[in-house]
């Protein structure tokens, strides 16, 4: 047998059955927060600017270090909120709940954001 012959081909991965909703790609929908979000990933942009300019001008690395820093609380605070809003997209098209339901998942997600908040 030759050498070529013993190598195993990759194994394929499964197809996903027919309406599996799991291996969509799934998009942020709701316009609102897609709006928030980029308008927070406009301000960190900005920010990143800044400290190329900073270091462009020669200040001290203490002050570029602090706005390392405000950067990317402010990346990780976009992502923590795309995450939520996500979530709560996802539980709402698989749950389908009614109004007072969806303000009380509203109502969760929002302290579940501020407690994930609280770990970073």
């Amino acid at each position: 047998m030759s050498a070529e012959a013993k190598v195993k081909a990759p194994a394929k991965a499964a197809a996903p059955a027919a309406g599996d909703e799991a291996c969509k790609p799934t998009v942020l929908t709701d316009s609102d927060a897609r709006t928030e979000i980029l308008n927070r990933l406009r301000r960190a942009e900005g920010q990143l600017r800044g400290i190329q300019r900073m270091i462009e001008d020669g200040e001290p690395c203490l002050k570029i270090g602090q706005q390392f820093s405000a950067v990317r609380k402010a990346l990780d605070s976009t992502y923590l909120r795309m995450t939520v809003c996500f979530m709560e997209q996802e539980l709402e098209s698989r749950l389908a709940p009614g109004e007072e339901q969806k303000a009380d998942l509203s109502a969760m997600m929002k302290d579940m954001e501020t407690l994930l908040a609280r770990m970073g």
